[in-house]
Parts: structure tokens; sequence; C-alpha cells
């Protein structure tokens, strides 16, 4: 299993980055870490079934997880930036499924298979001047380093949610995501965007 291709589909904040981290520190809300950890945990659990289950078991498994654990509505708002403003509640709407969908595709893809990987996430997490908070885990591969995936979590009422992923503590899943679609949204405009991320989670089942 290639580390660079265990990064979710996941995920800067809605201004497009985010602060340096302030200070390493006990969480002050322990259920930032704890929503981390419940995600590693859904994603170890699919690891672990490995070929028996399909991929569209596997995606009705992790949904309820992901969604309950990502800011999925956020998160495309952070992928579609500016243009997000001049849509129509129709496009937000098509939008906000067709991502939310690519994104449990990603990780249903990508988290089905098991050769004794493991996640560790530390229960310190790094508080931001923002009020957010960076949860860091390692993924344990079996290679000589474990892949690290920091987590960029925001409180949502009264549940922390994860809002981007950072892959060696420093490349955004969000920040790409959106370098990847704005020539799409140029071009096409929302529909040709909500086309094409149903397109990539067809093909990820596939």
């Amino acid at each position: 299993m290639e580390p660079r291709r265990l990064c979710l589909a996941l995920l800067a904040f809605a201004a497009g980055a985010v602060s340096q981290p302030a200070a390493r520190g006990q969480d002050p809300d322990s259920s930032a870490t704890g929503t981390a950890k419940a995600l590693c945990d859904a994603l170890l659990a699919s690891m672990k079934a490995g070929p028996s289950l399909t991929f569209a078991a596997r995606k009705e498994i992790l949904a309820p997880e992901i969604r309950r654990d990502l800011d999925l509505d956020l998160m495309t708002r952070i992928v579609v930036g500016p243009p997000w403003r001049g849509l129509s509640s129709s496009d937000r709407q098509q939008l906000a499924e067709a991502f939310s969908d690519y994104s449990i595709a990603t990780y249903a893809g990508r988290f089905k298979g098991y050769s004794g990987e493991h996640f560790e996430v530390d229960p310190s997490a790094t508080v931001l001047p923002s009020g957010d908070s960076i949860v860091h885990t390692k993924l344990f591969t079996g290679g000589p380093k474990p892949v690290q995936l920091d987590y960029l979590m925001r409180k949502n009422a009264d549940r922390w949610q994860i809002i981007d992923v950072y892959l060696n503590g420093t490349i955004s899943e969000m920040a790409a995501r959106r370098s990847e679609y704005s020539t799409v949204l140029r071009q096409g405009g929302a529909p040709a965007l909500v086309a094409l991320l149903h397109k990539k989670a067809t093909e990820l089942g596939g």
C-alpha cells in the first residue's frame, strides 16, 4: 500500500490558508482527538475486512462515520473557493452531495486491504489561535517511516469535525483539490464539476 495513496480524499481554512500552530499542548476538548480516533478505527476496520466487502459495502459501512467526522459541507465550500458565492442554492446542494459521495468513495477505494497496518493518534493536539485544533496521527504501514496524517479540526455545534487533512504535516488535501477543480469550474461551472466528481467516484469502484 503506497503511503501517498493513503492520504484522504478529503481536504486551508475557508479563506484558503491555515495559520501556523501556536502551541502544542493538551487539547481543551478531548473530543477533537476522539473524532480523529473514531475515523481511524473505522478505516482500520474497513482494511481488516479486506476482500470480504465489496466497494459498495465499504461505502455503506464507512459513510455514516465519514459524514459524522468530516464537515463535508464546509469542505465543499473550501474546495470551490470564491466562485461559491455566485452559485445558486441548487448548484451548491448538488456540489455538496457530489463532493460528499466522492469523499466517501475515496476512503472506500483506498482503505480496502490489510497487512498489519495500524494508526497512532497523538493525545495532545496543536491548538491554533483561531480556536481550531490539529490532531496528529501516524499510519504505520510496515515501511521505514510511518505516514504522518494531521487533521485540521473545527468545532461545529457540540462536535469537533475534520475540515482538512495534511500529508506529512504540510500537504493540504483541500488546497490540492481546490487547485484541481478551479479550471473545471472556470470552464464549465458547477455542472461540470458535479459531473467530474460523480465520474471519479464511479471510477474508484471499478
